[in-house]
């Protein structure tokens, strides 16, 4: 028992310090994958919900093109793909060089772009459970279209979409662990490096299953505060 805590420690006898820049680039690559994938989202359920058909088709395609795929496909397309493009295009004025995408980055575009097809989705049933009347009573009220959209349907629009975007949160915390096949040390990754060294998988492994479900966790506290605070103004019947 003494020797599986050494393991863990925190120095240069334990696997503690790597463990926790594995958590910590882990929970960074999806915080910042979330902003970007809840904007894009909005945007295509915009798309979606205008009555323009070229925004609704190219909204379709997206969403069916990534929604369709492997996450961890679109993860190498992603990194391989781009990073062959780049490399291209840099070579027409220097020959001789070399441009290597970056691991994190790669995660985030690639969690993103997954992230915001399932996203739009949720917004946009949101979108259809307003009313036009909530439209029309903004109309009548003086309202321009960006004055309504962001006091009258918004904080409904947001009531309505949480849950599932909640959903799709822990989904995504999960997900981050793909990103360790092309190289990025998150918890996954150092959990595999510390499992073969020291020839203890279960204990290494079983610690990056705790620490995600210990994750999931405080995502879920922080989502029900969040639902709490957005259902605060609603009558009580």
């Amino acid at each position: 028992m003494t020797d599986l805590l050494t393991l863990i420690s925190f120095g240069p006898d334990g696997w503690g310090d790597e463990i926790a820049r594995g958590t910590l680039i882990t929970v960074s690559l999806a915080l910042a994958s979330l902003p970007i994938g809840l904007v894009v989202g909005f945007l295509l359920a915009l798309a979606k919900n205008s009555g323009e058909p070229s925004l609704r088709a190219a909204a379709d395609v997206y969403t069916t093109l990534f929604r369709g795929l492997p996450e961890l496909l679109t993860l190498f397309l992603v990194y391989y793909g781009v990073q062959i493009l780049l490399n291209e295009v840099y070579r027409l004025f220097v020959p001789d060089g070399f441009v290597n995408v970056n691991a994190f980055i790669a995660g985030i575009v690639a969690l993103s772009l997954v992230f915001s097809s399932y996203a739009s989705e949720a917004f946009l049933s949101a979108f259809r459970g307003i009313g036009r009347g909530q439209y029309e009573g903004g109309h009548a009220l003086g309202l321009s279209r960006v004055q309504t959209m962001r006091l009258i349907i918004w904080p409904q629009l947001l009531r309505l979409a949480l849950p599932a975007l909640g959903n799709l949160w822990l989904i995504l915390l999960k997900e981050t662990a793909l990103i360790s096949v092309i190289g990025l040390d998150d918890l996954l990754r150092w959990s595999g490096v510390a499992a073969r060294i020291t020839k203890e998988p279960f204990l290494f492994f079983g610690l990056a299953c705790l620490i995600y479900l210990v994750l999931a966790m405080i995502s879920s506290l922080g989502l029900t505060r969040i639902e709490r605070w957005t259902k605060r103004g609603e009558v009580r019947r």
